[in-house]
């Protein structure tokens, strides 16, 4: 029953507003379904962000009749998804949970969450949102919402302001000048950056800029393809720093990936705005050293950035009050006081488009040598471009992309060789959950 349920909801995904209606596929979720419940409400959280016991108590002082308990788990692919399938199939899951926006397609799938847009506080919220942000959480159906949107990971580059200068080395603002300054810092003694072997998020954000589209849906099935012509640009442009030995690769958010910037021997790390605390935790000895420029281009004018991370506050099916569910939800990712906390608390980004412009967003960042870095990334989330598509099955994606991307660092293959596998593999799963999908 499940597998049926899947093919027919995973068809609609893309163009139409499946569970919404109601009538055609039994769902209950529906538009009138959202409606306020009467009396006191408790309502449960599942995250990982860290501090956010510190938000949620600001939203109980405030509302003792819709209370929120938080339950704190590790991050999603570490086990807290794997805890909420669990759930789903036992019926027991929190009224509300942490979802990344390249996860809640796998949820979606599984009839687990609730369609929020038929609360009439959330259709009166959308405008609210970056338009691409409210897009992952929409699927492209202007009439769904699978979520709330909470946060983005707009890209951008740190460097190591000190190193460039003492070396006279140009800031590169092209991913060729990036190439060639790999060169000169390899002759200073160092690496430009690090290549993650099993962050293929991150390359997921590389791909995104340069245009490639690894998943699309045609409200009948999937495509994949994970080897068009943008990506095999991306993946054989960091494929020759690999063979020239321009990066290091060690293995991150590790003792030793932290070393290799807080020692010096890491010089740059495109990444998103959040990166900008793993580098203060991981690199203390660097304080004050660190910038943040425009991420490099393909070409000299353009000016598009990627995507890494987000994610959205979603409600599940089994919610008996996803009316008020959504409207902590509303509360926690659109009140600037909340969005102020989450960013103190876990350096989130928010995905409101006023909450670009609050103006804790435009301090001075003192390990970034008081350089106000947010206004960087605050412009980059106004050039992601929106319609990047994650697939249903990202988890099984990332890891055999991941070891195909092992492999290439060992010398075993290339990282195009990886893609190409991952492509055969993630159709192969497709098919194994009677998801259809185009050959």
């Amino acid at each position: 029953m499940r597998k049926r349920l899947s093919v027919l909801l995973i068809s609609a995904l893309a163009l139409s507003a499946c569970g919404s209606g109601g009538d055609d596929t039994g769902d209950t979720t529906s538009a009138a379904s959202c409606a306020p419940s009467s009396g006191p409400v408790n309502l449960t959280y599942t995250t990982w962000i860290p501090g956010i016991e510190n938000v949620v108590k600001v939203w109980n002082d405030k509302n003792p009749n819709i209370q929120v308990k938080v339950q704190t788990g590790p991050n999603g692919n570490g086990g807290t998804y794997q805890n909420f399938f669990n759930q789903l199939k036992a019926g027991n899951t929190p009224d509300l949970g942490h979802i990344e926006y390249d996860a809640l397609p796998s949820f979606r799938v599984q009839d687990g969450l609730f369609d929020v847009a038929g609360c009439d506080i959330v259709a009166k919220a959308k405008d609210q949102f970056i338009p691409w942000t409210w897009n992952q959480v929409s699927f492209g159906d202007e009439k769904s919402a699978w979520g709330i949107p909470q946060d983005s990971g707009p890209m951008a580059l740190f460097y190591r302001a000190d190193l460039f200068e003492k070396n006279n080395i140009a800031i590169p603002k092209t991913w060729d000048e990036y190439a060639a300054a790999a060169e000169k810092v390899k002759a200073a003694g160092g690496y430009i950056t690090n290549f993650s072997q099993s962050d293929i998020n991150q390359f997921a954000g590389f791909t995104w800029q340069a245009g490639g589209r690894w998943f699309a849906n045609d409200g009948q099935q999937w495509t994949v393809n994970l080897t068009d012509d943008k990506t095999k640009k991306v993946a054989d442009y960091w494929q020759g720093l690999l063979d020239k030995k321009l990066v290091s690769t060690v293995p991150p958010w590790t003792t030793e990936w932290d070393n290799a910037y807080n020692s010096s021997s890491a010089w740059t790390w495109v990444s998103a705005v959040w990166g900008a605390n793993s580098i203060m935790s991981g690199a203390p000895k660097t304080a004050g050293k660190w910038r943040v420029a425009p991420m490099p281009q393909w070409s000299a004018g353009e000016d598009i950035a990627g995507n890494w991370g987000g994610s959205a506050t979603a409600v599940f099916k089994n919610s008996k009050h996803p009316y008020e569910a959504a409207q902590f939800a509303l509360w926690l990712n659109t009140s600037e006081e909340a969005l102020a906390l989450l960013n103190k608390e876990a350096q989130l980004y928010p995905a409101t488009t006023a909450g670009t412009k609050y103006s804790y967003l435009g301090n001075p960042v003192e390990f970034y040598g008081d350089q106000k870095i947010y206004e960087v990334f605050a412009e980059a989330a106004t050039k992601v471009t929106p319609d990047f598509t994650w697939g249903p099955t990202m988890t099984s994606t990332y890891a055999n992309a991941s070891d195909g991307f092992k492999a290439a660092v060992s010398g075993q293959g290339t990282l195009t060789d990886a893609l190409a596998a991952t492509q055969k593999s993630t159709v192969e799963t497709l098919k194994s959950q009677a998801i259809p999908v185009k050959e």
